[in-house]
């Protein structure tokens, strides 16, 4: 479905938007715009221009030199267009002035994305300072505009005003919007429809056309009767009469509105039904009154194998489930799909009969695909049209013919409707609503909503009195619906599903050992799952002192042996004994983690043990201790934790070696530690590699992990970046350094970046040289010296009274 965003504005006044935000508001409300299209969004600077004079070029037998009135002032321009003459003047004609755009050329090719540029110039050595235009640079075509040469300019009408824009009197300011539209919508497969939405969705008022009365004094009864003899297959059958043909071609603003729907304008009889079944989503057909055999119409089915040959000339074979329209001796048209060649509207038709009516959707689609033929009629009659529709829009039909002078219209209509639709009544159940969307809208509120909808409300029966036009609101969950759409689907809170039960799902505590396990295995670590049932002895390989809290285990009161008597303590055994078996089966690169759970026994005997989850990460080979602490923060950065964690190297842990180790802190709290496996370790698990060790304790970091994310937008100020190089004791770790910055940083610290360490010869014994890059950035302005300056006097102070000299 395709609609004009004019021939929506003519309905819902006030419309002010830009096309995106029309596409994003419709679509929000539930009618999905897919995409638009502006006909001048490569169009500009071009006015309605009208020739005061044609002379011959000097140097150029195909170019004549035009002297071009433009409103404003008169220029002069060189065209080869074959339809400008020399000695011809007063045609006005679409002119592009120097600087404007135009959509593209005669080729037919592709256009260019963004138009092409217009700029005064000479052609052979004679000043142009602009461009007449044909349609097609206009980014149109001879299919919607068929008054224009085959080749050559556009030529206007008297009526074009000489300095206006070209692009208005052509009706090209326009845009069109492409819907995906539900089959159970069947009401917005027309304008009115659409319209209607988008008064709801920008709260404007709606004003669909006003259909007068028409006809003259006779009665229409008395020149046609109309039969149904397939009631089943045609709730409703409309029929009208007019008298005194006058084929014309049609106003320039139905033809513009046609256009934008992609239909080509014929004449004023064809484009008025074209133009209502646009508007009104009824497809209309018109015969030619003469050739109605007995001015009697039937509806019926049709016999097996009977033939037809409709309007394209092509004979079509039948069934007995097709539904025909006929006359008093034949049929003339396939209802819903096609008319019949039989009783064509011809350019000699004097009287016409206009059909509007009401076919089963189920049985149309059917025939369609049995007979090969689908047209846009048809289209619509598939999705079921509401019956009530039809007389409204054949009226309609009629009060465009008086208008356009097309024809005289008889008075009064044949309607046959023997089972007319009413209303359904649903009760009016706001805390059901409520309840299935999860929100809390009151019922003013949806009361405002139904009211724009059209849906009316009987207070005295708390009932909801649906519209006909609404076939998809059956029950309370459509009207929950319609609450949704324009209370807004991004306003509905998240809320879980009430109910004796609900949805299961894992637990928090499961989702980080679940966050643990992706980090592991996107860095490149294997799974490794070892026994938790352990031996004593495992302590004195661990260097473990006799009084280590470790030591104190739960005993298996009927173990399998003495090698699984306890329950570990520690992750650590299990993860060596499996690096060990790696390394001594050649395995030179080995990464492997697990999510241990460990037992620390209580005080007293009778009570459980605390049964905690360790993730453990151990590895050789390619692997360093800064590539592990690089997987430490990668985990604690997805589970939430975005500070970054601080580390002390006086952890005293006994199986890691005694320089190369840290106990991991996180905001003050012990989460871990990490390290380097002592050699006398790796001697006893005969690892000859170095081997680094990860532990980080699960329940710990679950009080501090949240998935909650909250949205940060891109920064619209530039950041300030300061470097600083200072000398500082070898035994002092750059962490103070850090812990200082982001004490002194402030708000408007954004990052810092250590960029270089050197000890040498040119750095005195005993200290270190380190440089960092501070980023700083305000989120409301841009930072200034002022800004940044006591700040790193801040920083500086701290520093040097740690003992840490500056490098100036």
């Amino acid at each position: 479905m395709n609609t004009s965003l004019n021939w929506i504005k003519a309905m819902v006044p006030g419309l002010e938007c830009t096309d995106q935000e029309f596409r994003d508001a419709m679509t929000l409300s539930g009618t999905k715009v897919e995409c638009f299209n502006a006909f001048d969004k490569n169009l500009d600077k071009i006015v309605v221009g009208q020739i005061l004079s044609v002379e011959r070029h000097p140097d150029a037998d195909k170019l004549v030199i035009c002297q071009v009135n433009v409103g404003s002032e008169n220029v002069q321009i060189v065209t080869g267009a074959p339809n400008i003459e020399v000695g011809s003047s007063g045609q006005k004609v679409p002119v592009v002035l120097d600087g404007g755009k135009v959509a593209g050329g005669h080729d037919g090719g592709a256009l260019p994305e963004d138009g092409i540029k217009i700029k005064k110039g000479k052609l052979r050595g004679v000043e142009s300072c602009g461009m007449m235009c044909s349609i097609e640079e206009l980014g149109s075509s001879r299919e919607f505009f068929p008054d224009a040469p085959e080749e050559g300019i556009y030529i206007f009408g008297d009526d074009a005003v000489v300095g206006s824009s070209a692009v208005e009197y052509l009706g090209l300011n326009d845009t069109v919007f492409e819907y995906e539209i539900t089959n159970n919508r069947v009401d917005c497969y027309s304008v009115i429809g659409i319209a209607r939405e988008a008064a709801a969705t920008f709260r404007k008022p709606f004003n669909p056309p006003v259909v007068t009365k028409t006809g003259n004094d006779e009665d229409v009864n008395t020149m046609v009767s109309v039969d149904i003899e397939a009631k089943e297959l045609c709730s409703r059958y409309v029929a009208r009469v007019v008298k005194n043909i006058r084929l014309a071609p049609s106003p320039k603003w139905m033809q513009q509105r046609l256009m934008t729907a992609g239909i080509r304008p014929i004449n004023n009889i064809v484009d008025i039904t074209n133009y209502v079944m646009e508007e009104y989503g009824q497809p209309m057909h018109a015969y030619d009154y003469d050739t109605i055999a007995g001015h009697k119409i039937v509806v019926r089915t049709a016999t097996d194998g009977e033939k037809f040959v409709t309007l394209d000339g092509q004979e079509r074979t039948l069934d007995a489930q097709t539904l025909l329209i006929c006359d008093g001796e034949k049929p003339v048209g396939i209802a819903g799909i096609m008319g019949g060649e039989n009783s064509m509207i011809t350019d000699d038709v004097q009287t016409m009969l206009f059909e509007a009516a009401t076919f089963d959707g189920t049985n149309i689609r059917k025939t369609t695909k049995k007979i090969g033929l689908r047209t846009d009629a048809s289209g619509k009659f598939e999705k079921g049209l509401d019956p009530e529709n039809a007389m409204e829009a054949i009226n309609r039909a009629c009060q465009l013919i008086e208008e356009l002078d097309a024809g005289d219209v008889v008075g009064g209509a044949v309607d046959v409707y023997p089972d007319p639709v009413t209303k359904k009544r649903l009760p009016f159940e706001p805390a059901k609503y409520n309840a299935l969307l999860g929100t809390d809208v009151s019922d003013e509120d949806m009361l405002s909503y139904f009211e724009r909808l059209e849906v009316e409300y009987d207070k005295d029966a708390n009932e909801l009195i649906i519209p006909t036009f609404r076939q998809d609101l059956n029950r309370d969950a459509d009207i929950a619906e319609e609450v949704a759409r324009f209370f807004g689907y991004d306003n509905i809170p998240t809320t879980l599903p009430k109910g004796e039960t609900t949805m299961g799902k894992i637990s928090f505590e499961q989702s980080i050992e679940d966050a643990a396990s992706e980090v592991a295995q996107f860095t490149g670590f294997s799974q490794a799952m070892t026994y938790s049932f352990e031996s004593p002895k495992v302590f004195d390989k661990l260097k473990l002192p006799a009084d280590s809290v470790y030591r104190k285990t739960v005993v298996i009161s009927n173990p399998l042996g003495e090698d699984f008597s306890v329950m570990r303590t520690l992750p650590i055994h299990g993860m060596l004994t499996s690096l060990s078996t790696n390394y001594n089966r050649r395995n030179k690169n080995v990464k492997l983690y697990e999510l241990a759970k460990v037992y620390l026994a209580a005080d007293d005997v009778n009570e459980l043990p605390d049964e905690r989850v360790e993730f453990t990460l151990g590895a050789f080979g390619s692997v360093d201790f800064y590539s592990m602490k690089g997987v430490i923060e990668e985990f604690l950065e997805k589970i939430g934790m975005k500070k970054k964690p601080t580390y002390d190297a006086k952890a005293g842990i006994p199986f890691l070696h005694p320089g190369r180790q840290a106990d991991v802190y996180y905001a003050d709290k012990k989460i871990g530690y990490i390290g380097e496996l002592h050699p006398d370790v790796a001697d006893t698990y005969s690892i000859g590699e170095r081997t680094y060790i990860v532990v980080i304790d699960i329940p710990t970091v679950t009080e501090m992990a949240s998935f909650d994310k909250k949205f940060t937008g891109i920064a619209k100020f530039p950041a300030v970046t300061r470097d600083i190089s200072m000398v500082m004791p070898k035994e002092l770790p750059v962490g103070e350094v850090e812990k200082i910055i982001e004490k002194r940083g402030g708000k408007i610290l954004e990052s810092y970046n250590l960029f270089d360490i050197y000890e040498g010869s040119q750095i005195k014994e005993g200290f270190k040289s380190v440089a960092y890059s501070i980023a700083f950035r305000a989120k409301d302005r841009t930072l200034e010296d002022k800004d940044i300056t006591p700040v790193m006097e801040k920083i500086f102070k701290d520093l040097e009274a740690d003992g840490i000299e500056l490098r100036k």
